[in-house]
Protein backbone atom coordinates (compact mmCIF):
# COMPACT_ATOMS: atom_id res chain seq x y z
CA UNK A 1 0.00 0.00 0.00
CA UNK A 2 1.38 3.06 -0.98
CA UNK A 3 1.64 6.35 1.14
CA UNK A 4 -0.62 8.37 -1.16
CA UNK A 5 -3.42 5.09 -0.27
CA UNK A 6 -3.03 5.66 3.83
CA UNK A 7 -6.60 6.42 5.21
CA UNK A 8 -7.30 9.28 8.07
CA UNK A 9 -6.84 8.20 11.36
CA UNK A 10 -5.45 4.38 11.07
CA UNK A 11 -8.42 3.03 8.67
CA UNK A 12 -6.75 1.59 5.77
CA UNK A 13 -9.06 -0.07 3.71
CA UNK A 14 -13.30 -0.08 3.21
CA UNK A 15 -13.53 -2.83 6.01
CA UNK A 16 -11.81 -0.76 9.08
CA UNK A 17 -14.45 2.01 7.67
CA UNK A 18 -17.33 -0.13 7.49
CA UNK A 19 -16.40 -1.14 11.40
CA UNK A 20 -16.29 2.56 12.32
CA UNK A 21 -19.69 3.29 11.13
CA UNK A 22 -21.18 -0.12 12.61
CA UNK A 23 -22.50 1.73 15.45
CA UNK A 24 -23.64 -0.06 19.05
CA UNK A 25 -26.77 0.13 19.26
CA UNK A 26 -27.31 1.29 23.52
CA UNK A 27 -31.51 0.87 23.57
CA UNK A 28 -34.01 1.95 21.23
CA UNK A 29 -33.04 4.93 19.34
CA UNK A 30 -29.90 5.29 21.03
CA UNK A 31 -26.22 4.60 19.41
CA UNK A 32 -22.88 4.36 20.39
CA UNK A 33 -19.95 5.27 17.67
CA UNK A 34 -16.08 5.33 18.42
CA UNK A 35 -13.57 7.54 16.90
CA UNK A 36 -10.50 6.03 15.14
CA UNK A 37 -6.88 6.66 17.08
CA UNK A 38 -5.67 9.16 15.91
CA UNK A 39 -3.36 12.62 16.29
CA UNK A 40 -6.14 14.82 15.56
CA UNK A 41 -7.41 17.41 17.92
CA UNK A 42 -10.79 16.68 17.11
CA UNK A 43 -12.88 14.44 15.18
CA UNK A 44 -13.12 14.53 11.66
CA UNK A 45 -16.63 16.02 9.96
CA UNK A 46 -16.96 13.26 7.40
CA UNK A 47 -17.15 10.61 10.12
CA UNK A 48 -19.78 12.36 12.47
CA UNK A 49 -22.14 12.86 9.17
CA UNK A 50 -21.39 9.48 8.21
CA UNK A 51 -22.08 7.78 11.89
CA UNK A 52 -25.34 10.07 12.13
CA UNK A 53 -26.50 8.81 8.98
CA UNK A 54 -26.02 5.41 9.99
CA UNK A 55 -28.33 5.96 13.18
CA UNK A 56 -30.91 7.34 11.00
CA UNK A 57 -30.55 4.20 8.34
CA UNK A 58 -30.85 2.02 10.99
CA UNK A 59 -34.41 3.17 12.66
CA UNK A 60 -35.73 4.35 9.03
CA UNK A 61 -39.04 1.87 7.74
CA UNK A 62 -37.82 -1.10 5.45
CA UNK A 63 -37.71 -0.05 1.39
CA UNK A 64 -37.30 3.91 1.82
CA UNK A 65 -33.36 5.11 1.04
CA UNK A 66 -31.86 8.26 1.97
CA UNK A 67 -32.36 11.32 -0.20
CA UNK A 68 -30.90 13.69 1.34
CA UNK A 69 -29.39 15.20 4.71
CA UNK A 70 -28.81 18.75 6.12
CA UNK A 71 -26.16 18.91 9.48
CA UNK A 72 -24.64 21.98 11.64
CA UNK A 73 -21.57 21.27 13.34
CA UNK A 74 -21.66 22.53 17.08
CA UNK A 75 -18.36 22.22 18.58
CA UNK A 76 -15.26 19.92 17.77
CA UNK A 77 -15.61 16.62 18.40
CA UNK A 78 -13.44 14.90 21.02
CA UNK A 79 -11.41 11.84 19.50
CA UNK A 80 -10.71 10.36 22.76
CA UNK A 81 -14.18 9.88 23.82
CA UNK A 82 -16.98 7.99 22.50
CA UNK A 83 -19.84 9.60 20.59
CA UNK A 84 -23.60 8.87 21.42
CA UNK A 85 -26.21 9.44 18.70
CA UNK A 86 -30.21 9.83 19.58
CA UNK A 87 -32.16 9.56 16.90
CA UNK A 88 -35.79 11.36 16.92
CA UNK A 89 -38.24 9.44 14.53
CA UNK A 90 -40.20 12.97 13.32
CA UNK A 91 -42.71 11.27 10.40
CA UNK A 92 -43.61 8.10 9.58
CA UNK A 93 -45.07 8.23 5.92
CA UNK A 94 -46.33 5.60 2.87
CA UNK A 95 -43.48 7.49 0.62
CA UNK A 96 -41.71 9.55 3.01
CA UNK A 97 -39.49 9.41 6.24
CA UNK A 98 -37.92 11.72 8.60
CA UNK A 99 -35.49 11.07 10.87
CA UNK A 100 -33.18 13.82 13.52
CA UNK A 101 -30.27 12.57 15.10
CA UNK A 102 -27.92 14.44 17.73
CA UNK A 103 -24.54 13.36 18.54
CA UNK A 104 -23.64 13.74 21.64
CA UNK A 105 -19.99 14.29 23.62
CA UNK A 106 -19.70 15.45 27.25
CA UNK A 107 -23.43 16.19 27.59
CA UNK A 108 -23.38 18.45 24.78
CA UNK A 109 -24.32 18.34 20.85
CA UNK A 110 -21.30 18.18 18.78
CA UNK A 111 -23.45 17.44 15.74
CA UNK A 112 -27.17 17.51 14.19
CA UNK A 113 -28.66 16.54 11.30
CA UNK A 114 -32.10 15.47 9.73
CA UNK A 115 -32.62 13.06 7.16
CA UNK A 116 -35.16 12.31 4.49
CA UNK A 117 -36.22 9.09 2.92
CA UNK A 118 -38.24 8.17 0.19
CA UNK A 119 -39.10 5.20 -1.63
CA UNK A 120 -38.16 4.47 -5.36
CA UNK A 121 -40.26 5.55 -7.77
CA UNK A 122 -40.23 6.45 -11.56
CA UNK A 123 -40.77 9.94 -12.90
CA UNK A 124 -38.75 12.67 -14.40
CA UNK A 125 -35.03 12.62 -15.49
CA UNK A 126 -32.40 14.72 -16.37
CA UNK A 127 -28.93 15.60 -15.26
CA UNK A 128 -26.21 18.11 -15.98
CA UNK A 129 -23.23 16.45 -17.95
CA UNK A 130 -19.85 15.35 -16.45
CA UNK A 131 -16.65 17.44 -16.91
CA UNK A 132 -14.58 16.68 -19.70
CA UNK A 133 -11.53 15.23 -17.15
CA UNK A 134 -8.81 12.45 -18.07
CA UNK A 135 -9.66 9.03 -16.13
CA UNK A 136 -8.00 7.66 -13.00
CA UNK A 137 -5.87 5.80 -14.96
CA UNK A 138 -4.16 8.24 -16.52
CA UNK A 139 -3.15 9.72 -13.15
CA UNK A 140 -2.23 6.41 -12.00
CA UNK A 141 1.46 7.56 -12.05
CA UNK A 142 1.09 10.70 -10.03
CA UNK A 143 1.66 9.94 -6.43
CA UNK A 144 0.44 12.84 -4.07
CA UNK A 145 2.64 11.86 -1.85
CA UNK A 146 5.75 12.40 -3.87
CA UNK A 147 4.88 15.79 -4.57
CA UNK A 148 3.62 16.88 -1.40
CA UNK A 149 7.05 15.40 0.39
CA UNK A 150 8.06 19.33 -0.66
CA UNK A 151 5.21 20.40 0.54
CA UNK A 152 4.78 22.83 3.95
CA UNK A 153 4.43 20.37 7.54
CA UNK A 154 0.39 20.42 7.79
CA UNK A 155 -0.03 19.29 4.32
CA UNK A 156 2.74 16.88 3.72
CA UNK A 157 1.44 15.46 7.60
CA UNK A 158 -2.10 15.50 6.24
CA UNK A 159 -1.45 13.32 3.14
CA UNK A 160 0.68 10.98 4.65
CA UNK A 161 -1.97 10.25 7.48
CA UNK A 162 -3.60 6.42 6.98
CA UNK A 163 -7.05 6.94 5.27
CA UNK A 164 -10.04 4.69 3.66
CA UNK A 165 -9.86 6.72 0.82
CA UNK A 166 -8.04 7.15 -2.60
CA UNK A 167 -7.86 10.28 -4.46
CA UNK A 168 -6.33 11.57 -6.96
CA UNK A 169 -6.31 14.81 -8.20
CA UNK A 170 -7.25 15.85 -11.95
CA UNK A 171 -4.89 19.07 -11.27
CA UNK A 172 -2.48 16.92 -9.02
CA UNK A 173 0.14 20.27 -8.88
CA UNK A 174 -2.15 22.80 -8.44
CA UNK A 175 -4.00 21.00 -6.26
CA UNK A 176 -1.15 20.93 -3.64
CA UNK A 177 0.54 24.17 -4.47
CA UNK A 178 -2.21 26.09 -5.36
CA UNK A 179 -0.80 27.77 -8.49
CA UNK A 180 -3.55 28.63 -10.71
CA UNK A 181 -6.36 30.67 -8.49
CA UNK A 182 -9.88 29.40 -8.67
CA UNK A 183 -12.87 28.87 -7.45
CA UNK A 184 -13.07 24.81 -8.78
CA UNK A 185 -11.35 21.79 -8.65
CA UNK A 186 -11.83 18.14 -9.80
CA UNK A 187 -10.94 15.30 -8.02
CA UNK A 188 -11.35 10.97 -8.50
CA UNK A 189 -12.22 9.40 -5.40
CA UNK A 190 -12.75 5.75 -3.87
CA UNK A 191 -12.47 3.48 -1.61
CA UNK A 192 -9.35 2.13 -0.24
CA UNK A 193 -10.10 -1.95 -0.58
CA UNK A 194 -13.14 -3.95 -1.04
CA UNK A 195 -16.01 -2.46 1.09
CA UNK A 196 -19.26 -3.72 1.90
CA UNK A 197 -21.69 -3.37 -0.66
CA UNK A 198 -25.18 -2.97 1.31
CA UNK A 199 -26.38 0.31 -0.15
CA UNK A 200 -26.83 2.09 3.53
CA UNK A 201 -23.02 1.38 3.57
CA UNK A 202 -22.45 2.86 0.31
CA UNK A 203 -24.75 6.00 1.05
CA UNK A 204 -22.42 6.35 4.55
CA UNK A 205 -19.40 6.05 2.47
CA UNK A 206 -20.32 8.62 0.43
CA UNK A 207 -20.90 11.10 2.61
CA UNK A 208 -18.08 10.62 4.69
CA UNK A 209 -15.99 11.18 1.57
CA UNK A 210 -18.15 13.85 0.73
CA UNK A 211 -16.88 16.21 3.33
CA UNK A 212 -12.90 16.38 2.23
CA UNK A 213 -11.68 18.70 0.24
CA UNK A 214 -14.78 20.70 -0.55
CA UNK A 215 -13.62 24.03 2.26
CA UNK A 216 -10.29 24.09 0.62
CA UNK A 217 -11.93 25.16 -2.81
CA UNK A 218 -13.41 28.56 -0.83
CA UNK A 219 -9.71 29.33 -0.50
CA UNK A 220 -8.13 28.52 -3.98
CA UNK A 221 -9.68 32.00 -5.43
CA UNK A 222 -7.23 33.58 -2.98
CA UNK A 223 -4.20 30.94 -3.24
CA UNK A 224 -4.49 29.65 0.47
CA UNK A 225 -5.33 26.68 2.00
CA UNK A 226 -7.19 25.56 4.80
CA UNK A 227 -3.52 24.53 5.88
CA UNK A 228 -2.43 28.04 6.18
CA UNK A 229 -1.89 29.41 9.56
CA UNK A 230 -3.29 32.48 8.57
CA UNK A 231 -6.52 30.80 8.46
CA UNK A 232 -8.97 29.55 10.70
CA UNK A 233 -11.13 27.03 8.80
CA UNK A 234 -13.56 24.81 10.52
CA UNK A 235 -16.67 23.11 8.57
CA UNK A 236 -20.13 25.03 9.50
CA UNK A 237 -23.01 23.00 8.09
CA UNK A 238 -23.16 20.18 5.61
CA UNK A 239 -25.41 19.02 3.01
CA UNK A 240 -26.04 16.08 0.81
CA UNK A 241 -28.43 14.86 -1.84
CA UNK A 242 -28.60 11.55 -3.17
CA UNK A 243 -29.74 10.84 -6.67
CA UNK A 244 -29.07 8.02 -7.89
CA UNK A 245 -27.30 4.79 -6.64
CA UNK A 246 -23.73 4.00 -7.48
CA UNK A 247 -20.71 1.86 -6.22
CA UNK A 248 -18.07 3.35 -4.03
CA UNK A 249 -15.23 0.21 -5.00
CA UNK A 250 -15.31 2.20 -8.22
CA UNK A 251 -13.72 5.71 -9.64
CA UNK A 252 -15.89 8.94 -8.23
CA UNK A 253 -15.50 12.24 -9.76
CA UNK A 254 -16.16 14.72 -7.04
CA UNK A 255 -16.56 18.15 -8.98
CA UNK A 256 -15.82 21.48 -6.57
CA UNK A 257 -16.82 24.98 -6.87
CA UNK A 258 -17.35 28.10 -4.91
CA UNK A 259 -18.97 30.36 -6.10
CA UNK A 260 -18.87 33.05 -2.87
CA UNK A 261 -17.10 33.75 -0.01
CA UNK A 262 -17.76 36.48 2.75
CA UNK A 263 -17.69 37.47 6.47
CA UNK A 264 -15.13 35.14 6.92
CA UNK A 265 -17.44 31.77 5.72
CA UNK A 266 -16.81 30.09 2.57
CA UNK A 267 -19.35 28.50 0.38
CA UNK A 268 -19.07 25.43 -1.60
CA UNK A 269 -21.04 22.81 -3.50
CA UNK A 270 -19.70 19.86 -5.10
CA UNK A 271 -21.20 17.56 -7.75
CA UNK A 272 -20.45 13.38 -7.52
CA UNK A 273 -20.19 11.46 -10.49
CA UNK A 274 -20.08 7.94 -11.41
CA UNK A 275 -17.56 6.82 -14.31
CA UNK A 276 -19.94 6.32 -16.44
CA UNK A 277 -21.03 9.98 -15.99
CA UNK A 278 -24.35 9.63 -13.95
CA UNK A 279 -24.72 12.37 -11.53
CA UNK A 280 -24.82 10.56 -8.54
CA UNK A 281 -24.90 13.08 -5.50
CA UNK A 282 -24.88 16.90 -4.75
CA UNK A 283 -23.25 18.22 -1.74
CA UNK A 284 -23.32 22.02 -0.39
CA UNK A 285 -21.13 23.44 2.64
CA UNK A 286 -20.23 26.71 4.04
CA UNK A 287 -17.26 26.48 6.30
CA UNK A 288 -15.40 29.21 8.38
CA UNK A 289 -12.49 30.25 6.69
CA UNK A 290 -11.10 33.58 9.16
CA UNK A 291 -8.08 35.46 8.55
CA UNK A 292 -5.91 35.10 11.57
CA UNK A 293 -2.43 36.36 13.33
CA UNK A 294 0.25 33.79 12.99
CA UNK A 295 0.46 33.94 16.94
CA UNK A 296 -2.35 31.96 17.43
CA UNK A 297 -2.67 28.02 17.23
CA UNK A 298 -2.83 26.08 14.23
CA UNK A 299 -5.86 24.28 15.43
CA UNK A 300 -8.07 26.98 16.75
CA UNK A 301 -11.74 26.13 18.17
CA UNK A 302 -14.34 28.27 16.37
Amino acid sequence: MSQASRNQGGNHDGKALAALLDLERLEENLYRGQSPATTWQRVFGGQVVAQSLVAAQRTAPKGLFVHSLHGYFMRPGDTEVPIIFLVDRLRDGRSFATRSVRAIQHGQPIFIMTASFQVEEGGHQHQDPMPDVPPPEALATSDIMNDAEKAPAPIRNYWMRERPIEIRPVDLENFLWRNKPSGEQSIWIRANGQSPHGREYQTAFLAYMSDMTLLDATLYPHGSSVFSDRVQAASLDHAVWFHRPFNIDDWLLYVQESPSASNSRGFAHGRIFSRDGTLVASVAQEGLIRIRDHARPFYQKS
